[in-house]
């Protein structure tokens, strides 16, 4: 009886999170007219495409898409270079002021964005690089790098030191032990790492609104704030960019979702 009161109860949890994804999909196949009437169909009676080519054909759609893509790869491939390289010394070496910086690394990830929204942007204006796209990448950049240096850090600690220990007896040097040995068997947790940083930039609002002045340099996030037409919202073509934004997340997560799994489950064993 507990088991079935506990299965209910997680069924109506996952219906109640996943029922906004639902509303958005159903509402992107909608005609524009049947979005706004009181009779609203959970399942949609009739379905159209126009909403997808309207949301193609708006003016910015593929420009702002490139933005996202450009500034959150280029954020993420950073954050895990700089991520590994970091990662590794603070989970096998023991040097002095190691605590103080692991602490460090956890404020900084704790720390709200909005915190760090000011100093952010008086250290771009100060640099000159408002309005840029390496400006957004930066911020992108330094948002992930502490989540990804804290979780890579217990995944190298998960990987027993004697397999270092026998390529070194083998031959190999330290940075050789750690290319042919520890970097392949870190895998699974780049992988996790990577998708996490992904959603968080990806997702991201607040700075590329801001820091980005100028409409052509924004990001899909902003510009999907700002879907409107002189006939007011098409809150149709709003929801069909919304799926369209949401599928490169989606088919990353779904490329890599063993892994992904594997390699959460790995980093919970040290920390």
């Amino acid at each position: 009886m507990k088991r079935v009161a506990l299965n209910t109860i997680g069924v109506i949890v996952a219906v109640l999170f996943a029922f906004p994804t639902y509303w958005m999909l159903t509402s992107a196949f909608k005609p524009s007219g049947d979005l706004l009437t009181p009779d609203y169909d959970l399942i949609p009676l009739s379905v159209t495409f126009d909403n997808f080519v309207s949301a193609f054909t708006q003016p910015g759609f593929t420009v702002h898409l490139t933005n996202s893509l450009i500034v959150t790869l280029g954020a993420v491939a950073c954050s895990l270079v700089a991520g590994v390289l970091a990662a590794f010394p603070l989970a096998r070496l023991r040097f002095r002021g190691r605590r103080g910086f692991l602490l460090l690394v956890l404020i900084a990830q704790m720390a709200p964005l909005e915190a760090l929204f000011i100093p952010m942007f008086l250290l771009m204006q100060d640099a000159g690089l408002l309005n840029q796209l390496p400006s957004l990448l930066l911020v992108y950049f330094a948002i992930t790098l502490p989540f990804t240096v804290w979780t890579l850090r217990g995944f190298v600690q998960g990987i027993p030191y004697e397999l270092e220990e026998a390529g070194m007896v083998d031959g190999l040097s330290r940075f050789g032990a750690f290319r042919r040995i520890v970097l392949p068997l870190l895998g699974p947790g780049l992988v996790a790492t990577s998708v996490f940083a992904f959603i968080t930039a990806w997702n991201e609002f607040l700075y590329a609104l801001v820091f980005m002045r100028d409409s052509d340099k924004q990001t899909l996030p902003v510009w999907l704030s700002t879907f409107r037409s002189v006939f007011g919202t098409d809150w149709g073509a709003i929801m069909a960019a919304s799926v369209l934004y949401a599928l490169p997340a989606l088919v990353f997560f779904l490329i890599v979702q063993r892994k992904l799994v594997a390699g959460a489950t790995a980093g919970a064993l040290k920390g």
